[in-house]
């Protein structure tokens, strides 16, 4: 008990020792699961081995609802006749997804170790334990780098100028982006000004992406992979291994939890943060639109005001009377209001050659300097609630706006992310909405309310809303304001029939994935492989089509109804 207590006083925070208890007790027990059926399974896997191969690239054992869905989908593609073969650090990278600030009470421990002493060693050997026992092919980082390619990674790790990582391209593939969104994500932040150990942080997880590029480029070419998939399609490692992918011709697989439970959203050839904005509007505007398709999204968007039907909600009562808000905010109502949505300032800090604006604080601080010359107009701040929830955001959009506006116009008001103040009741008596990434303009165009988008919210290039490319084009539409009228009604159907698709088409549901306490965050509630099997679970069956033969990854959700 003393050693404990000496090590979450010196170094570990109590969310690290409690993750390491669920390291050991939040997977699925396969070898129960697989109990019944020994000898099928077996057979599957020896006919699977003629199939496609299919790179799980897991990596990070303790990540465990991607250990869970990623080893669910390993058991599903070879019940399909693939063989599924998964890739897993052993304590190579010195920095990695699961790393984060918050997890340490010194961070002169990580600069000094990375994730070695605290977090290497319960990750790796957990998740190895669980994929033997399906017998499925792991492959280790540490059998796939040779020492000359460390050495190089080394030379190139410690002497890149620091301000040229972020867009070092390593072999034409774009390692620095990637370095620089994981080390942004460590930090949670949105730039790295003024963090103490940024440099030494940055340079852990450019040596990081080098490795995994090494260490990739290897098994790829060694074992002829026809896809690979992996959480998200950014950060370190995964946004590392999308690149390498692309760079050897094969497909690349990008999934992540979607908003509606027991979902997920999987896309092709990059991260969905990409795809969902250049996806071709012929995937879904010829959808033959219903009244019952318009009642089944409306009353599921309805639901988003309080989160009863999503996997994570911010607010379990939020404040709607608009009273009561007018109080607690100091808005007028009676006059004309303009909504500013923001976003988490530092969640997936991509290139988008579309953005407006270089970074969302730059768009926001722009934004409040122009409202401040416009008297005839209220402009309404909501700072996005995410910032105080999950990973709380050290770069919160509060203070950026305080720094440089002490004392904020008195046409501008500020609801700050832990305020219980309904979002979607404000920006309903708005005149039009400002987002820069935000999913929350799918739901607004579906309310008949006009949304600008200055960055890379998913709504953008759908036909529904006012898509700036430059600043020039941005204060061009904002001094259109107010506008004179609300979407017609052949937008708000367009609008409509695009929130259906992204809600309940690209939003595939597995029935036997169950919400499940952090960390854990969901569990599968399994008897036997009977419900992995083809024609038991359309979504899975969906899911395993868009990996094996590289189908649309689209449930027919108005087939369903």
């Amino acid at each position: 008990m003393g050693n404990l207590k000496q090590l979450l006083k010196h170094y570990m925070t109590p969310k690290l020792v409690k993750r390491r208890y669920y390291l050991r007790t939040g997977r699925p027990n396969w070898t129960k699961i697989l109990a019944g059926d020994k000898e099928r399974w077996q057979t599957a896997r020896i006919q699977a081995a003629k199939g496609p191969k299919i790179l799980l690239a897991t990596c990070d054992g303790a990540r465990l609802p991607v250990n869970t869905l990623e080893s669910l989908l390993a058991v599903a593609l070879t019940l399909r006749g693939a063989e599924a073969h998964v890739l897993l650090c052993d304590s190579v990278m010195p920095a990695c997804l699961e790393c984060l600030s918050v997890w340490y009470n010194d961070q002169k421990r990580f600069v000094m170790y990375g994730p070695s002493r605290d977090l290497c060693k319960d990750c790796f050997t957990t998740a190895d334990k669980m994929y033997r026992s399906l017998g499925i092919p792991t492959h280790r980082y540490s059998d796939l780098i040779t020492p000359d390619e460390m050495a190089s990674v080394e030379e190139i790790s410690s002497s890149l100028p620091a301000n040229e990582i972020g867009s070092y391209v390593f072999d034409g593939m774009a390692i620095g982006e990637h370095a620089l969104a994981g080390a942004l994500r460590y930090f949670a932040r949105g730039t790295l000004d003024g963090e103490r150990y940024a440099e030494p942080v940055l340079r852990r997880y450019l040596k990081a992406s080098l490795i995994t590029a090494c260490v990739t480029r290897r098994l790829i070419r060694e074992y002829g992979f026809s896809s690979a998939v992996s959480i998200h399609g950014i950060y370190v490692p995964h946004g590392v291994i999308g690149e390498v992918a692309r760079r050897e011709k094969i497909r690349v697989v990008a999934w992540n939890r979607a908003y509606r439970k027991q979902c997920f959203l999987f896309s092709h050839g990059d991260t969905y943060h990409h795809t969902l904005m250049t996806e071709p509007t012929e995937k879904w505007e010829n959808v033959l639109w219903t009244p019952k398709l318009e009642a089944q999204l409306l009353d599921y968007l309805k639901s988003r005001w309080y989160g009863t039907r999503d996997w994570i909600w911010f607010h379990e009562y939020p404040e709607e009377n608009l009273s009561a808000i007018a109080r607690e905010v100091g808005v007028d109502f009676t006059k004309p209001c303009i909504g500013l949505l923001t976003n988490v300032v530092w969640d997936a800090q991509l290139h988008y050659p579309a953005n407006a604006f270089p970074n969302m604080i730059d768009w926001l601080l722009q934004t409040i300097a122009y409202f401040a010359s416009r008297p005839d107009l209220q402009l309404i701040i909501r700072v996005h609630p995410a910032e105080i929830r999950g990973t709380v955001s050290r770069q919160p959009a509060v203070e950026e706006i305080r720094r440089a506006f002490p004392v904020l116009p008195d046409n501008i008001f500020l609801i700050p992310p832990g305020s219980r103040v309904s979002t979607y009741a404000v920006m309903s008596q708005c005149n039009a909405v400002i987002i820069y990434g935000t999913k929350t303009g799918v739901e607004l165009t579906s309310m008949g309310i006009p949304v600008i988008v200055a960055g890379e919210a998913w709504i953008r290039n759908k036909g529904v809303t006012l898509d700036a490319n430059s600043p020039e084009d941005y204060f061009k539409i904002l001094d259109q304001l107010p506008l004179q009228a609300r979407l017609d009604n052949a937008t708000v159907e367009r609008a409509r029939k695009y929130a259906y698709h992204f809600f309940f088409r690209r939003m595939i549901p597995l029935e036997f994935v169950e919400q499940a306490d952090l960390p854990v965050e969901f569990k599968i509630r399994l008897s036997g492989i009977d419900q992995l099997l083809p024609g038991k679970s359309k979504g899975l069956d969906i899911i395993c089509s868009g990996i094996i033969n590289g189908a649309d990854f689209i449930y027919p959700a108005e087939n369903m109804i």
